[in-house]
């Protein structure tokens, strides 16, 4: 029930995408929809099923924090903020970035009043949210102009173990997926406007037939390539506004050929790290033991310097 649920919930978004122009399109929230879980057994992202180019991602995270502490993740998405993406109308606009971080478990978004007034600016206008009801530890982030957030800061309260059973002090993986642009492909497998279109078959441009846009059906046009084979029945590409036309009427093509150009200019990455929860009472006994060892050196020092005064004394008797 439950998973029939998030398959109508995607499949509005994707209609809902396809009829405004907007640029809040293929973003983590559709891996929300589709999937339960964000990563794989594999390790890979879920989000890369949609944003088919490879782009770097950064996670920066302190080498350890104290329990019931708030610290900063902090993601980095670069990209050339020169360029611009298709949006859904066909149109230009600059990119928007979105990330989802998996914490490990008992890990979560700090509440607004744990954030020091430092954090909350920096952190202001940026909405997280929990993948789930039971999945605290895994937030979303986007999408959001990339020219404003070229990186996005994660406030996480560190949990504590002495009220969560569940966590211990340990070593834990903390894994982050970034993307800039809008995706190539959406849950259903169905192409965005955002893509390269490729001919199925081999064949010649028998016909291209512009669509034009349609206010009452909300469709923003685009074109509709014909593709005869030397044999069987002739094959139809729908193409969505945005992309430019790489063939012409009358143009023999081969399997697989071009016939867009690519307009996708964003990708996404995905990034691993570590961070351990520290135990202060190993600090405070590292720190008395450190503390032991300089006074004994110190002791061991002055014993020397005191065994040397009397074998002196002794020499001169």
């Amino acid at each position: 029930m439950k998973r029939n649920l998030f398959l109508a919930i995607a499949t509005l978004v994707l209609i809902f995408n396809g009829l405004v122009a907007s640029p809040v399109q293929a973003y983590p929230y559709y891996a929300q929809a589709a999937y339960e879980n964000p990563r794989e057994a594999t390790g890979r992202i879920v989000c890369a099923n949609c944003h088919l180019a490879q782009k770097p991602t950064e996670l920066e995270l302190p080498q350890s924090v104290k329990p019931d502490t708030v610290f900063e993740a902090i993601v980095k998405i670069p990209y050339d903020h020169s360029k611009e993406q298709v949006l859904g109308d066909g149109s230009k606009g600059g990119l928007n970035v979105g990330a989802v971080l998996v914490l490990p478990e008992g890990f979560k978004i700090a509440p607004e009043d744990r954030l020091s007034e430092e954090l909350k600016e920096k952190t202001k206008d940026i909405y997280y949210q929990p993948y789930s009801d039971t999945q605290e530890n895994i937030i979303l982030v986007g999408p959001i102009p990339g020219d404003e957030y070229s990186e996005i800061i994660f406030p996480v309260l560190s949990p504590d173990p002495s009220t969560n059973k569940n966590v211990s002090f340990l070593k834990y993986a903390v894994h982050v997926g970034g993307n800039r642009g809008r995706g190539q492909l959406y849950p259903t497998g169905a192409k965005s406007n955002n893509v390269q279109w490729t001919t199925p078959i081999a064949g010649t441009v028998s016909q291209i037939t512009e669509i034009p846009p349609n206010e009452d059906e909300d469709t923003y046009g685009g074109y509709a390539v014909t593709i005869q084979p030397e044999t069987g029945d002739a094959v139809t590409e729908q193409i969505l506004a945005g992309v430019t036309l790489l063939v012409s009427e009358g143009q023999v093509v081969k399997a697989g050929e071009a016939l867009t150009s690519n307009p996708n200019v964003g990708g996404f990455g995905q990034a691993d790290g570590e961070i351990v929860l520290q135990d202060p009472q190993r600090i405070q006994w590292l720190l008395a033991f450190f503390a032991a060892i300089t006074v004994c050196q110190i002791l061991f020092v002055l014993k020397k310097k005191q065994v040397e005064k009397v074998q002196a004394v002794e020499m001169n008797f």
